[in-house]
C-alpha cells in the first residue's frame, strides 16, 4: 500500500447531540492478486481490510452506517471513469482478531468485484483469429492437383504469426496461471500447422504416386473400402478397357498359330515362296506382340497402382478434413463454455 496522497483536512464536525465526525479523505493504491485464467472474460475479486493497529475492541469499534447495496450504488455514481474494468459488486464483513495477549481487535474487510471489459480483445484478437482459422478450414476445398495449397497455407501461417507478434502487448504478462486465450491462440496455430503437414502428405501421395509400388492389400481394404465409403469416396469400379487391352495380342497370337498350323497341313503352299514369306512375317509379328504384351501389362498395372495411390490420398484428405471440423467444433465449444462460466456475475 502506498502512502496516502490525499490533501490534509484539519477539521472535525461536532453536532449538538454529541456526534463528532472526522471526514478525512484517503487515497490509497493497493495490489490485488489476479486470476487471469479466463482472460479477457475474467472477474477479479479484491479485498480491502481496515483495522486499527493500536486500539483494541474495547477502545475502538468499527461498523458501517450504510448497507453494502447503498455503498455499491454510491461508488458507481462517484466513479468518473472505470477504463478497462467495470465495478459489479461490493460486500463487506467484520472479522474479530485475537492477539497473543488475548485482546480482541476488529477488522472491517471489503470485497470488491470488478469485471474486465472484453470488447477490445474480442475485436482485436478473437474475431481475426476466427476469420483466419475459417479460411484455413475452407482451404481444404482447394484441389491439391491444380492449386498449390501448401503455399497458400504457409502464407496463412506466416500472416497469423505476424498477427500474434503485433498483438502480443494485449495479452497479460502477470498471473499465476496460463490464460485460456493463450491456449486458444496456440490451438489455432497448431491446427494450421497440422493442416499444412497434411497438405504436404497428400501432395506427396498425388504427385509421387507413379514411383510407388502397388498399393498393399491392407491399405486397399482399410482406406479404399472401409474409410472410402465412410467419407463418401468409394473405390472406383474398373473399366472394361482395362481388361480388354491385352486381348488383341492374344487374338493375333491365336490367329497366327491357326495360320501356321493350317499352312503346315498344306505342303503345296509351304513350297511356295509367297507362303514362306508370309509365314515368316506372321511369326515375327507374333514374337513382337509377345514382347510388347508384358510391357503393356506392366504399364497398365502401374497406371492402376498410381490411380489407387491418388484415391488413397483423396480419402485421407477428406477424412482429415472431417476430423479437422470436429476437433475445431469441440475445442471452440469447450472454450466458449469455460469463458461463459467464468463471466457470470458472482453472487
Amino acid at each position: 500500500m502506498e502512502k496516502n496522497s490525499a490533501p490534509f483536512v484539519p477539521y472535525a464536525y461536532v453536532y449538538h447531540d454529541g456526534w463528532v465526525t472526522d471526514d478525512q479523505p484517503v487515497r490509497v493504491v493497493s495490489a490485488c492478486r489476479l486470476d487471469i485464467y479466463a482472460f479477457p472474460f475474467d472477474i477479479q475479486n479484491c479485498s480491502f481490510s481496515f483495522n486499527p493497529y493500536l486500539h483494541h475492541r474495547s477502545e475502538v469499534e468499527m461498523e458501517l452506517l450504510d448497507s453494502a447495496n447503498k455503498i455499491f450504488q454510491r461508488s458507481k455514481d462517484v466513479m468518473t471513469t472505470m477504463g478497462e474494468w467495470e465495478l459489479i459488486g461490493i460486500n463487506f464483513k467484520v472479522f474479530e482478531l485475537v492477539s497473543q495477549s488475548g485482546l480482541m481487535y476488529e477488522e472491517l474487510r471489503f470485497f470488491i468485484a470488478v469485471r474486465r471489459r472484453a470488447t477490445l480483445y474480442v475485436v482485436n484478437l478473437l474475431i481475426p483469429t476466427c476469420f483466419l482459422i475459417t479460411v484455413d478450414l475452407f482451404s481444404f476445398i482447394l484441389p491439391p492437383k491444380t492449386v498449390d495449397r501448401s503455399l497458400f497455407k504457409m502464407t496463412l501461417i506466416l500472416g497469423y504469426t505476424v498477427f500474434l507478434l503485433s498483438m502480443n502487448d494485449l495479452l497479460p504478462v502477470s498471473g499465476n496461471t496460463i490464460p485460456l486465450i493463450n491456449v486458444f491462440l496456440t490451438l489455432c496455430l497448431s491446427l494450421m500447422v497440422a493442416s499444412l503437414l497434411e497438405t504436404i502428405l497428400i501432395t506427396n501421395l498425388i504427385c509421387g504416386s507413379a514411383r510407388y509400388p502397388a498399393v498393399p492389400h491392407w491399405i486397399r481394404v482399410v482406406f479404399l473400402h472401409i474409410l472410402g465409403r465412410l467419407v463418401c469416396l468409394p473405390p472406383k469400379t474398373k473399366d472394361r478397357e482395362d481388361t480388354v487391352i491385352s486381348n488383341p495380342s492374344a487374338q493375333v497370337e491365336m490367329k497366327v498359330s491357326y495360320i501356321v498350323t493350317r499352312e503346315s497341313d498344306t505342303p503345296e503352299e509351304e513350297s511356295s515362296l509367297n507362303g514362306d514369306k508370309a509365314l515368316q512375317e506372321l511369326r515375327s509379328l507374333s514374337q513382337d506382340l509377345q514382347a510388347i504384351r508384358p510391357q503393356l501389362e506392366q504399364q497398365l498395372s502401374g497406371k492402376n497402382g498410381a490411380e489407387e495411390w491418388i484415391h488413397v490420398g483423396f480419402v485421407i484428405d477428406r477424412l482429415l478434413f472431417i476430423l479437422y471440423i470436429l476437433f475445431i467444433s469441440v475445442s471452440f465449444v469447450t472454450i466458449i463454455i469455460l469463458w461463459a462460466n467464468s463471466y457470470r456475475t458472482p453472487t
